[in-house]
């Protein structure tokens, strides 16, 4: 009898803790935050990604009523955000920027992470480009010129891009083999290296992204087309894919954080994610460097990383990267 009583009230014990843990638990996310959030962006400060990151950590700060403080961790192929997540606690506190390399370096090299079990993605809010970029006195007015005389002349020109298997290198490498056309690659340590080099005449061509526009603004490039999905606005170039070349390297930013992300939390931040889209100084910001604005909630972003992930393989093992 004494017994059984003994494993009544120690059963209504453990309930009566599971009931004090549940509430708390959601009362936490609830008053999340309630504390700094820190933004980790692996690239260098100054560059164009980490002023969209600013900008954004700046307006979600305003949203949220904490500061969102930036942390900039280069290296490791812009995967040290990523890496950062396997150790962070999923309270929404450390979140980092998803390049969508971090798809493409676990093809590449061993990697602790795995891009899709190891995040929560939360969302997306811009797309970069790469652009076919050429001098300005360039014999080479249009892609078809420039693919045509490889064709003719293999290995002639050369092209230069932020490093090996950037993204800049697959738009080059998928054109290379998807049309039997050869260049010459030549690496940079980063798209500035890449636009120096053009202008100084010792490349025909470079593939870039949006840093290009001041230079194309200037009328010291010209730039013939891009390889994003859509045109876009500020370049006004049409895409690879208008001009019948069948060549699309999505490249969007978004912001993940730790796996097991609260869901309470993660549909907070993916709305103040897409609120400051609609802020005329980031829309600004973002005109100012050339990118295009691109939102996807949770549920879409996730989606894409699955696909990136599966897709950046095919790129890596069937494509023929080792192009130069």
């Amino acid at each position: 009898m004494q017994k059984n009583l003994f494993k009544l009230f120690a059963a209504g014990g453990i309930a009566a803790g599971i009931g004090m843990i549940l509430p708390a638990s959601a009362a936490t996310q609830a008053d999340y935050p309630n504390k700094p959030i820190t933004l980790i962006v692996p690239y260098s400060a100054g560059g164009t990604t980490d002023q969209a990151a600013r900008a954004l950590a700046e307006n979600l700060s305003r949203q949220l009523k904490q500061p969102v403080v930036i942390e900039n961790k280069p290296g490791a192929g812009a995967s040290m955000g990523v890496t950062e997540m396997l150790k962070a606690s999923p309270d929404g506190y450390r979140l980092t920027l998803t390049p969508a390399a971090i798809f493409r370096q676990p093809h590449l090299q061993p990697v602790r992470y795995d891009p899709v079990r190891d995040l929560t993605y939360i969302a997306a809010f811009l797309e970069y480009d790469f652009f076919v970029t050429v001098p300005v006195d360039s014999p080479f007015k249009s892609v078809k010129d420039i693919v045509d005389y490889a064709k003719r002349n293999p290995g002639i020109v050369n092209y230069g891009t932020s490093g090996r298997f950037s993204g800049n290198h697959t738009v080059m490498a998928m054109l290379s083999n998807k049309y039997g056309v050869k260049f010459t690659h030549v690496p940079f340590k980063g798209d500035a290296d890449s636009i120096n080099s053009l202008l100084g005449g010792h490349l025909k061509m470079a593939m870039i992204a949006n840093g290009v526009l001041p230079f194309m603004q200037s009328g010291r490039v010209h730039v013939l087309a891009s390889a994003g999905d859509v045109e876009n606005p500020i370049f006004k170039v049409p895409t690879l894919k208008a001009l019948g070349y069948d060549v699309t390297v999505p490249s969007p930013l978004g912001i993940a954080g730790p796996k097991g992300l609260p869901n309470p939390i993660v549909e907070k931040l993916e709305r103040a994610v897409k609120r400051a889209l609609d802020d005329p100084g980031f829309k600004k910001l973002m005109d100012s460097n050339g990118v295009r604005s691109l939102y996807m909630d949770s549920e879409a972003y996730s989606r894409f990383a699955r696909k990136a992930f599966v897709d950046e393989e095919k790129i890596v093992k069937n494509l023929g990267m080792e192009t130069d």
